[in-house]
């Protein structure tokens, strides 16, 4: 069986995972959506049974194979949310046959006490040292990445989180996850809500962080305290274009405008930027128009392009790595 990323399963009602699976081996041989799924040909038959529930990763995978859309009504479990059942269960027995759980806390603390004083103050492995990372140069990857931080990203004293929709921008979620990994060397943890369909992408490491903050990147609150792109980006114009294309791939959107005149309807694909940090949208416009590309602001939050070679400039020049975007202005 495949390890799931996010070590989370997914919970069909009563005969939607059969009905699911089978309308996807429609497409695909069982073998196919093994591989796929990086599991044995059993495993397939087992869901298709409804043996036991999928992989959400694997269901991922398999909805974007053969491109269908994310089954309705689904909910996520934990991989072993039973064990913390069974545990309790079991903390319950020992409790009353012995009227404590884990064994004697006095000895326990004896003991950790002998080790801090012997071993544990003096090693320079401890599980108190902040663990390493890669710090990366400047690059465009780099430039990129802070585009992704500003928009969609935040920053604790420990965590670094860039939050997406795990459905419309499921492709874009593994081009985010495999970013981190090259820039920092990192596996990020992925995290779906169970309240709506955002998934967090999470790197839990305090090197990161600071490293971030050096970059120019903030924790906290990013609109209180009115972030702007960090000034080694703002000097150099490659690392401008990686660091729109993140900020638009995060906060963006492609859209069409409908309009009728004299009966005759018009339609024409457009874009549009958000962000309530005034100088964020100014050094966004300020980008734009450095590539002749022209964009007017609409409201105090938001930037739009509207002509058609202006789209076709943005496109060209500065373009986007979720394909959301692209399928959006393709069509």
């Amino acid at each position: 069986m495949t390890e799931s990323n996010t070590g989370k399963r997914v919970l069909f009602q009563k005969g939607k995972q059969k009905a699911f699976v089978e309308r996807i081996l429609r497409s695909l041989y069982v073998k196919e959506a093994a591989k796929i799924c990086a599991c044995s040909e059993r495993t397939i038959r087992d869901w298709r049974r409804e043996k036991f529930s999928m992989d959400y990763d694997c269901l991922l995978k398999i909805c974007k194979a053969t491109n269908s859309l994310m089954p309705q009504n689904i909910t996520l479990r934990d991989k072993y949310e039973h064990c913390s059942r069974a545990g309790l269960l079991a903390g319950k027995v020992v409790m009353e046959k012995y009227g404590r759980v884990g064994g004697d806390p006095e000895h326990r603390k004896q003991k950790w006490y002998e080790w801090w004083e012997n071993e544990g103050q003096y090693n320079p492995d401890s599980i108190t040292k902040p663990k390493p990372i890669t710090t990366p140069r400047k690059s465009v990857q780099l430039a990129e990445f802070c585009g992704i931080m500003l928009g969609d990203g935040g920053m604790s004293d420990l965590q670094a989180t860039v939050s997406l929709n795990r459905v419309d921008d499921a492709e874009y979620v593994t081009y985010v996850c495999n970013l981190l990994k090259k820039l920092f060397d990192i596996e990020p943890a992925l995290y779906p809500s169970n309240k709506d369909l955002s998934i967090a992408i999470v790197i839990s490491r305090a090197e990161l962080v600071r490293f971030c903050q050096k970059l120019g990147l903030v924790t906290g609150n990013k609109i209180k305290q009115q972030i702007d792109i960090p000034r080694w980006i703002k000097k150099n114009p490659k690392y401008q274009i990686a660091c729109m294309r993140g900020l638009v791939d995060t906060d963006g959107s492609v859209f069409t405008h409908k309009y009728k005149v004299a009966g005759k309807w018009y339609q024409y694909k457009k874009l549009s930027y958000c962000s309530r940090s005034e100088p964020l949208l100014k050094s966004a416009h300020a980008i734009l128009a450095a590539n002749n590309i022209t964009s007017r602001f609409t409201t105090g939050f938001e930037i739009r392009i509207d002509s058609k070679a202006s789209m076709q400039k943005y496109f060209e020049i500065i373009s986007s790595h979720n394909p959301k975007h692209l399928k959006r202005y393709k069509k």
